[in-house]
């Protein structure tokens, strides 16, 4: 775009489609390389695919900021923010369409020319088309624009005649007024519409983000940060927002937003844009940042191996000495530690004309092991033709392959890569595969072997490179299957399980430990268990993540005993605490620790020292004092009652209230009147004398307060902030300030 970066702009619609934004605006569609024409304006994305050019637009200079309209009619109009803050509706290749004719070219024209920087279709009442806009001191800088308004000829004046008759355009496709103005002597930089309340409008602003609700446009929620730009919504969770400052990202709750619930710094150069995925797939966490995912795969995959480690310590039978369920949570790397009476066995390959054995080690730790990592079902069956016909019905042709051919089954491995190749969207080079391997010998000079050991390399598929790693691997020797980071941890650990003889197991477990427990990696709690190594692990998932709801989970599925090692649960635990309902119950029918009984809720908070950030407000509870009352200060009332007017903590004085110029904690009825309210309301007066009129109040906006009693007495009759050169009209931020004092009848 025109004096900023080029931008894409994904279809809402068609997921195959989108909108490269630059001095003019072009429509591609991706496809297969074959069905793309070979003709200018084809952009190559990859060896199989490439866009193709559908149409373009040139009609709209000075682009700042573009939006696609979200319905489905009409299809391909966009909104197309001007650098002299003009919003022109324009289309791509739609102007045969009815509707799109009555809104292409229609123009809305701020009071002052500035800089449009943003752009939001309302996605539920689409007519609405919020734009942000650079600061002027006479204007607003969040106009929200009704597309199918009309600019009445009754109702424009004369000046925005003349303005208008400036430039050559159509008075009948112009509107000038606002149905909404917002953010007024600010600067407006991102936009985006809740998706949980249509009328409810995020805002970027200057210093702080803004929450607008179209129902009350004189207040707004509002929070101060850095992190103002590329504001967005996750699709799949309303209350959570993301937004950008530089390098850094900051994910927002809506529930509470006073800070980020997680910052991200990693991004080693300035971010220029951030998006959700649209589409939530098992196991993931939907926030993508400049190609970095928020939440590592494992997020509904891994509570569901501690659940399969609960089940396999429930249902299995009691062959081990001691307690079983000590033994299976505490990990394969301590169960391997403890195996005893392993045998030797040779067996010749299933399906091959050769008979070569091949050693292979058994116990019943072992079995143990194997049935955690998913292969066998119970005891020491080690059939594993369940597993395999699970992974068919998943269509993981490749890994059932190699499972079957670490089991010495190779006709059986040979069959599952025909049948994927034959099936449904399969790779034809199965074919090949399951050739190579008919053909397996095992002279070490062969040429099948010199052959396999060279091309394995070149395979993308991981499961297909071991395959023939194991396959020309000497016995006991299988660095190539052990450490390819690109096959799961469990299938690892099983095959090292069946082929490591018991000096060579531990040593491998135990490195491979340590490397789940640097890297964060859940799929490591198949190692550690829910022991010390576990909640190490854990924890350094959450460092990593931030996501401590799901170590928390993982956490709750075993007994209590362990869990309590968690100092990351016991957080978690609190906050359930703290937000009761649901989450809370849930969270201690796991644990163990419900009690239906009502619980306590400690102070969440509190008024804090501006020198030392101490809390005052324990030295203004209700604890009864020995000798003076409350009546030496001038006050009649309880002698449970003391004045503080200094830090119980550094002694420094409390701020003034700006009414009556007294220290914080001097009751109000200390102090003298505030104007014209007296006759109103008799402060006084015993009888109306409230506990209330003494609270610490205070704007969040500008920062000036006193008592509360004498803030309400003088909004009565003011609507500025009552502190000189102030004019921060504070209690219109407030909801308090529509609200009828109860004593003023």
């Amino acid at each position: 775009m025109s004096g900023s970066k080029p931008d894409i702009l994904w279809s809402p619609h068609h997921p195959d489609r989108y909108v490269i934004c630059d001095s003019e605006l072009g429509l591609y569609r991706i496809g297969p390389v074959g069905s793309a024409e070979a003709k200018a304006g084809t952009l190559p994305l990859s060896e199989e695919t490439a866009a193709t050019l559908l149409a373009i637009n040139s009609d709209t200079p000075y682009m700042k900021c573009v939006a696609w309209y979200p319905k489905h009619e009409p299809e391909c109009l966009l909104a197309v923010g001007q650098a002299n803050g003009r919003v022109v509706l324009t289309s791509l290749g739609q102007s045969h369409n009815s509707a799109c004719k009555e809104l292409v070219g229609k123009e809305f024209v701020p009071k002052h020319a500035r800089q449009c920087n943003t752009l939001a279709w309302n996605p539920v009442d689409s007519n609405l088309l919020a734009a942000g806009l650079d600061k002027h001191r006479a204007d607003f800088s969040v106009l929200i624009w009704d597309i199918s308004s009309k600019l009445s000829p009754e109702t424009s004046v004369a000046a925005e005649k003349i303005r208008l008759s400036s430039v050559d355009l159509d008075s009948s496709t112009v509107v000038t007024k606002p149905l909404y103005e917002l953010g007024q002597n600010d600067a407006c930089l991102s936009l985006c519409w809740l998706l949980r309340d249509p009328k409810l409008l995020l805002a970027g602003m200057h210093r702080n983000l803004a929450i607008f609700d179209l129902r009350n446009t004189s207040q707004k929620t509002f929070v101060n940060t850095k992190a103002i730009q590329g504001v967005t919504v996750d699709p799949h969770f309303h209350d959570r927002v993301a937004s950008f400052f530089e390098g850094q990202v900051a994910i927002w709750d809506l529930r509470k937003f006073e800070k980020p619930v997680l910052t991200l710094t990693e991004q080693p150069k300035p971010l220029t844009k951030v998006g959700w995925c649209g589409k939530l797939t098992k196991g993931h966490i939907s926030l993508l940042c400049a190609c970095i995912m928020l939440h590592g795969l494992h997020t509904v995959t891994i509570p569901m191996q501690v659940s399969h480690m609960k089940q396999c310590a429930e249902d299995m039978e009691l062959k081990l000495q001691g307690n079983v369920q000590s033994v299976v949570y505490s990990g394969i790397k301590n169960i391997v530690k403890t195996t005893s009476g392993t045998t030797e066995t040779r067996r010749c390959w299933s399906g091959s004309d050769r008979q070569t054995d091949v050693p292979r080690y058994h116990s019943e730790e072992r079995c143990l092991a194997l049935r955690l990592c998913g292969w066998i079902s119970r005891g020491t069956d080690t059939d594993v033709e369940n597993f395999l016909r699970s992974l068919e019905q998943e269509h993981e042709w490749e890994r059932a392959a190699a499972v079957a051919l670490f089991n010495l089954d190779i006709r059986r491995a040979i069959q599952i890569l025909n049948k994927g190749a034959m099936a449904e969207k399969g790779d034809l080079n199965l074919n090949v595969v399951a050739m190579a391997l008919s053909g397996y010998t095992d002279e070490k000079s062969s040429l099948w072997r010199e052959m396999c050991s060279s091309l394995r390399l070149q395979l993308k598929n991981p499961y297909l490179c071991i395959m023939f790693a194991f396959l020309t691997s000497e016995p006991g020797a299988y660095d190539g299957v052990l450490y390819e980071s690109s096959v799961a941890v469990r299938d690892r650990v099983a095959f090292a399980c069946m082929f490591l003889n018991d000096a060579q197991l531990p040593r491998y477990i135990d490195r491979l430990t340590l490397e789940m427990k640097e890297a964060g990696n859940l799929e490591g709690i198949l190692l550690t268990g829910l022991t010390k190594d576990g909640v190490d692990l854990m924890e350094s998932y959450v460092d990593r993540t931030g996501d401590v709801q799901t170590a928390s989970f993982c956490m709750l599925k075993v007994p209590r005993q362990i869990t309590q090692k968690c100092l990351f649960l016991h957080s978690f635990t609190q906050t359930c605490l703290e937000w009761r309902g649901h989450m809370r119950f849930e969270n201690d029918m796991f644990t163990g620790s419900y009690q239906p009984t009502f619980v306590f809720v400690l102070w969440q908070v509190f008024v804090s020292c501006n020198f030392c950030g101490k809390s005052i407000s324990y030295s203004c509870s209700t604890i009864p004092h020995q000798g003076r009352g409350f009546s030496q200060y001038g006050v009649s009332g309880s002698p449970t009652k003391s004045k503080v007017t200094s830090c119980p903590g550094c002694r420094k004085p409390l701020p003034r209230c700006a009414l009556c110029l007294m220290n914080m904690g001097t009751p109000v009825s200390n102090c003298q009147g505030t104007g014209k309210s007296d006759e109103k309301v008799d402060l006084t007066r015993e009888n109306k004398l409230a506990q209330f009129n003494n609270w610490f109040t205070w704007c969040h906006n500008c920062r000036h307060g006193g008592h509360a009693g004498h803030m309400l007495s003088w909004f009565r009759d003011h609507t500025e902030c009552p502190v000189s050169a102030c004019t921060c009209k504070c209690m219109q931020l407030d909801t308090t300030g529509n609200l009828v004092p109860s004593d003023s009848s």
